[in-house]
C-alpha cells in the first residue's frame, strides 16, 4: 500500500445472461428464479459514498500544506497533480497509489490496533471499510463491487446484500486488527471478499437448482484463489481478505438460501402432490451451523481483540498468510 508501511486491502471481480446466470460464475438456474427480482440501488450508493469519502480525505490531506510544513521538505518529492491544489496526491515515493498520507487516513478512521484497543475507538472497525489508500485502490475495489454487488442485489435484495457487505467488512477488520499491529489498514476488500464468499455459499446451499453448477463452482473458486493469492504480496492485508471471505461464506448459507426447485409451482397443485418442505434438509443444517459459527467466531474475535491479544501468539505461522518473503521483498513491516 503506502510507502510508510501501511497495509492496503486488495481486489475482486464478474458475468451475465438473460435466462438467469449466477453472478460471476455463469451457473444457470430454473425459470422460477428471476434474474432481476430487485432494482439495485444500494451498491451504487455505496460506490458514491466511497468516492465522496475519498474526496473528503484528499481535502483533509491538503498535500501542498503538508509539503510546506515538512521540515525535511523534498525528501519524498513534490505533490502529484499539483493543478488539483489541496486535492493533489502525496509524492509517489510516499504513496504510489496516488492518494493521501498515512496521517490523513489515520485521522479519518483507518484501522489501527493501538487506537482500537487502548483508546477504545472500536468505530474504526467500521470506518476503515469506507477509506481507500489512493485512486488506484479505490477504482479497483469499486469496479469489483459493481461487478459482484449489483448482480447479487438484483437477485437477493438490498437488505441481505447490505448485511453481508457490512458484517463481512467488520469480520475482516477484526481479523486484521488481531494480526497487524504496526501499521494502519484501509479498504473495502474485506467486504468485497465477503460478497465472494457469500456467492460461493449460495451456490453450494442451492446446488440442486443449478444446471452448470460444476463449471460455476470451478470459475468462482479460480476467481477467489487468484484474489487471495494477491494477498501474499507485501503491504496487502490478506487477513482482512480472509476474515471478510469467511464471514461472507457463513452469512451466505444463512441469508442467501433459496426454496428448493419446484416449490413455487407445487403450491398450486393438489395437497397430496405438493412439496412438503420449502427447504431441503441440508439447507437447514447449513443455515443453522453457519449462523452459530458466525456468531461464535465474531464474538471470540472481538473478545480477543479488546483483551489486547496478539493473533500471532496463537498462530506462529499465520504471518505467511498475509506476506510470503522472497529474494525480492521482505515482510518486516507486516
Amino acid at each position: 500500500m503506502m510507502g510508510s508501511g501501511d497495509v492496503e486491502r486488495g481486489k475482486s471481480a464478474k458475468n451475465r445472461n438473460n435466462q438467469g446466470y449466477y453472478a460471476a460464475t455463469g451457473g444457470t438456474y430454473g425459470e422460477e428464479y428471476s434474474d432481476s427480482q430487485w432494482t439495485s440501488w444500494l451498491v451504487p450508493m455505496i460506490v458514491v459514498a466511497n468516492v465522496l469519502m475519498f474526496v473528503l480525505i484528499m481535502f483533509v490531506n491538503d498535500c501542498p500544506k503538508n509539503i510546506n510544513n515538512n521540515t525535511v521538505r523534498g525528501g519524498n518529492g513534490d505533490c502529484v497533480a499539483k493543478f488539483l491544489r489541496r486535492f493533489s496526491f502525496q509524492p509517489v515515493r510516499e504513496n504510489p497509489l496516488f492518494g493521501p498520507s498515512s496521517s490523513a487516513l489515520e485521522k479519518l478512521g483507518a484501522l489501527q490496533w493501538n487506537k482500537i484497543v487502548h483508546q477504545h475507538q472500536a468505530w474504526r472497525l467500521i470506518s476503515c471499510i469506507w477509506l481507500h489508500a489512493g485512486v488506484i485502490h479505490l477504482l479497483a475495489n469499486m469496479i469489483s463491487l459493481v461487478f459482484i454487488g449489483v448482480r447479487l442485489e438484483q437477485q437477493f435484495g438490498f437488505v441481505r446484500v447490505g448485511v453481508i457487505y457490512l458484517l463481512s467488512g467488520i469480520g475482516g477488520s477484526v481479523l486484521s486488527a488481531l494480526f497487524i499491529r504496526s501499521s494502519i489498514s484501509v479498504g473495502a476488500s474485506g467486504a468485497l471478499f465477503g460478497l465472494l464468499g457469500a456467492m460461493l455459499a449460495e451456490l453450494l446451499t442451492n446446488w440442486t437448482i443449478y444446471t452448470n453448477k460444476v463449471a460455476a463452482l470451478f470459475t468462482l473458486i479460480v476467481i477467489i484463489a487468484i484474489n487471495l493469492a494477491v494477498g501474499i504480496l507485501p503491504h496487502v492485508d490478506n487477513f482482512a481478505h480472509i476474515g471478510g471471505f469467511v464471514s461472507g461464506f457463513l452469512l451466505g448459507f444463512a441469508l442467501l438460501i433459496r426454496p428448493q426447485y419446484g416449490w413455487s409451482g407445487s403450491r398450486n397443485r393438489p395437497s397430496d402432490t405438493r412439496l412438503k418442505s420449502k427447504y431441503m434438509a441440508h439447507q437447514l443444517i447449513l443455515w443453522i451451523t453457519a449462523t452459530i459459527l458466525f456468531i461464535a467466531g465474531l464474538t471470540v474475535g472481538l473478545v480477543m481483540l479488546f483483551k489486547g491479544e496478539n493473533g500471532h501468539d496463537k498462530c506462529g505461522w499465520c504471518h505467511y498468510i498475509s506476506c510470503v518473503p522472497t529474494s525480492r521483498w521482505s515482510c518486516d513491516n507486516n
